[in-house]
């Protein structure tokens, strides 16, 4: 779905409104898509899990003006809904976010392999992880007191904000 938006907060609230809107169950995928070139904007794209449903949603994005068709974008899209999302909340351990949720594995920038499964990540209640190879992974950077972070934060600084 193409819905004119040029920055991923934006994205996210309007993924979290539509699930609403549309009483989308528990588990589906809402994701996030970079779409670059003349009109540089996100797209967004959902998996539903039955054909009515996926026919509802679409026929209310299309009366709201949303661009709709079929497919993703891409195969590297940034998960915002998915199942477990609602679990990732405060400080938890690598294997209750393997457990806990869809996401199957995390990763930590810079680093060699994966972190141990009692390592904690301090989640921010702020999770996205992004697809690779259909695989759901999730980047996490190092932290104060051996903790980890999701790589993306909630409200990053833009670039150069101090001039």
């Amino acid at each position: 779905m193409d819905a004119r938006i040029r920055d991923l907060r934006a994205a996210d609230h309007l993924l979290h409104g539509l699930a609403a809107e549309l009483a989308l169950p528990e588990g589906v995928f809402g994701c996030t898509h970079l779409v670059r070139g003349e009109r540089p904007r996100v797209a967004l794209s959902l998996a539903l899990p039955s054909e009515s449903l996926l026919r509802t949603a679409q026929e209310r994005l299309a009366a709201g003006g949303h661009d709709v068709a079929p497919g993703i974008p891409d195969a590297v899209g940034r998960a915002v809904l998915y199942p477990g999302v609602g679990a990732l909340t405060g400080t938890l351990t690598i294997a209750d976010v393997l457990s806990r949720s869809a996401i199957d594995r995390v990763t930590v920038l810079g680093g060699q392999g994966q972190p141990a499964p009692d390592a904690l990540l301090v989640t921010g209640d702020h999770v996205r992880p992004g697809w690779q190879n259909d695989e759901l992974v999730l980047t996490a950077m190092p932290a104060v007191g051996g903790t980890l972070v999701p790589f993306e934060v909630p409200d990053p600084t833009p670039c150069c904000a101090d001039h």
